[in-house]
């Protein structure tokens, strides 16, 4: 089924029947919520110094600080509040893998479209080099990238659209040449329609929506990418840490027994990335039915 043709009530009925994907529907917009709301919402600004204690840190789960404050999640080893950090920590997971996906989708559909209703050498010429960047590790790839490029928000960024975008232009470019020989495109061809009209009017509706649902997905492998990049250093700088980079920090607490310094951020990646895979699987089951896995049925 088109997505395009799925009423909302639909979605909504379906999602209702499946409670396993409902609930992680709720989660991840709840996480999202509390990401876009953590200025509003955190007990500090776990980045700003002024309102950190060096005397607050590695303080247990509810523990109270100098101040009276009390730290429900503990706290890190420069006093910062768990909580806080891993409020702010989503934003900046949920903002670079959200940002990173879907420009590779634009880029890689972009090409994927280009190169199928074109054909010929140029399409063999940009296959070749999707099939050569898909036989490398995603992560060897952004390794090497980042190495080069250093840290940055906006490094990261770029590290992940490069190893994403040549998935999307593959299935972009698989749909496409489906597509290009439909009656509709050969009408538009009849109507002396520019190449440029057909390929972005006429053929990308029919192709875009289900790779929104794969780019839902593709959110979750992004940010567990970006966390795995920041915990071995290569990702974020410690002025701007996600997820992934909090879990370094408390990395080396551990055998000390200050498990909450890793545990909690690890508990947050791990709600965001099934929440994530959950929702996202169950939209594709509904679009394509032949997919269904009846989960939590």
């Amino acid at each position: 089924m088109n997505a395009a043709l799925l009423p909302a009530s639909g979605l909504r009925a379906d999602f209702s029947a499946n409670r396993l994907a409902l609930g992680a529907l709720c989660i991840f917009g709840l996480i999202l919520i509390a990401a876009i709301c953590a200025p509003l919402i955190s007990p500090q600004n776990p980045y700003d110094l002024a309102q950190l204690d060096i005397l607050d840190s590695k303080l247990a789960p509810g523990a109270q600080g100098m101040s009276g404050v009390t730290f429900w999640l503990g706290t890190d080893g420069q006093g910062r509040d768990m909580l806080s950090a891993i409020l702010y920590g989503l934003r900046i997971s949920l903002g670079v893998g959200a940002v990173s996906t879907f420009a590779a989708l634009a880029i890689g559909t972009a090409v994927g479209l280009v190169a199928a209703y074109a054909g010929g050498w140029l399409d063999a010429a940009i296959m070749r080099i999707v099939d050569i960047q898909l036989s490398f590790p995603s992560i060897l790839i952004a390794l090497v990238l980042l190495t080069v490029l250093g840290q940055g928000v906006d490094k990261i960024v770029i590290a992940l659209i490069a190893v994403q975008w040549a998935y999307y232009a593959r299935t972009v470019r698989g749909a496409t040449l489906v597509e290009r020989h439909k009656e509709y495109v050969d009408a538009a061809v009849c109507m002396a329609y520019s190449a440029g009209r057909i390929v972005f009017r006429h053929i990308l509706p029919n192709v875009l929506p289900p790779l929104i649902v794969v780019a839902m997905v593709q959110v979750a492998h992004a940010i567990a990418l970006e966390a795995t990049l920041s915990f071995l250093g290569l990702g974020l700088p410690i002025t701007e840490p996600s997820l992934g980079l909090l879990i370094a920090n408390g990395f080396t607490h551990l055998l000390s027994g200050k498990y909450w310094i890793s545990f909690f951020p690890g508990i947050a990646l791990l709600v965001t990335i099934v929440s994530i895979n959950l929702a996202g699987d169950h939209l594709r089951d509904i679009l394509n039915p032949r997919l269904q896995s009846h989960y939590g049925a």
